[in-house]
């Protein structure tokens, strides 16, 4: 892991965090469900469900790099068309105007939000897929602590993407009941698909 290249990993990690998903929606759902922690233990089972994908990722990605160059450059590539498809993804989203947030309002509370939340995160495939993708793009073979450095980036990555959670948590309510929510959703979701489209261009023309 080259450390000259951490500064892009945690650039690529607030860009994926930033864009309004599945998660989002449900962490702020619960927030209004209940109260701010109720967002909060929500963002936080979410988390410890990245951090079972990390030791997922740790196992999958050493046992394909020990076996084959071969098919881990395969998966490499593979995860920057993902990316790819992300961003582009984002992007028309931000063009069509098609706002991906859509909190109902409840009065039904859950008392197990933050197993609720490690349930759901963990029996995700897209958030398998992603680390398999994502993680491979910043790793250096030429090391023999692959594990080491797999572990490392998926705690970073899980940290980054708890703590923009819990942010989403403590103001998602708020930004998203404003009437400019819209507009709001649309330019992180630009932002977003441009950075993560730029990310796989780097991975393309540049030699690791």
């Amino acid at each position: 892991m080259d450390l000259s290249s951490l500064p892009l990993f945690v650039v690529a990690c607030l860009a994926i965090n930033m864009i309004p998903g599945p998660d989002v929606i449900y962490i702020v759902s619960n927030t209004m469900k209940g109260q701010m922690a109720s967002g909060i233990k929500a963002a936080i089972g979410l988390g410890v469900g990245y951090f079972v994908h990390t030791l997922a990722a740790c196992l999958g990605l050493s046992a394909i790099i020990l076996s084959s160059a071969m098919a881990f450059s395969i998966v490499k590539w593979l995860g920057a068309a993902y990316l790819v498809y992300l961003g582009a993804q984002s992007l028309l989203s931000m063009w069509r105007g098609s706002n991906k947030i859509v909190v109902e309002e409840s009065t039904d509370t859950n008392k197990n939000i933050f197993i609720q939340g490690l349930i759901v995160s963990v029996l995700n495939p897209k958030v398998a897929l992603f680390f398999l993708s994502f993680l491979p793009q910043f790793i250096d073979t030429s090391t023999d602590l692959v594990s080491l450095q797999i572990l490392i980036l998926g705690l970073l990555f899980s940290t980054l993407a708890t703590v923009c959670n819990v942010l989403y948590a403590s103001a998602g309510t708020w930004l998203f009941s404003k009437s400019n929510s819209k507009q709001f959703s649309r330019a992180l979701e630009g932002v977003s698909g441009a950075l993560l489209i730029g990310l796989a261009g780097k991975i393309a023309f540049t030699e690791r």
